[in-house]
């Protein structure tokens, strides 16, 4: 059994989870300014600029303003 990080939704194979990361509303970054967190390509336009969707933050930057879920997971382990 796989299961998502994010929402805790099970999976029978690796790459139904794979698959299911893409689109998870629970989302794959955080945002350290306003504490949301949101799917990468709601991010992003073109892959390499990010910044955050929440209409009234100014956090822009992965490794700046926004982290990645699993990154901060490990840290804090």
């Amino acid at each position: 059994m796989h299961t998502c990080r994010n929402c805790n939704q099970s999976f029978q194979t690796s790459l139904a989870l794979e698959i299911h990361r893409d689109s998870c509303e629970k989302g794959q970054l955080y945002c350290q300014v306003c504490g949301e967190r949101f799917r990468e390509r709601d991010a992003t336009r073109d892959g390499w600029h990010y910044a955050c969707p929440t209409e009234d933050c100014d956090g822009e930057g992965l490794h700046e303003d926004l982290y990645e879920i699993d990154a901060i997971r490990k840290a804090t382990h």
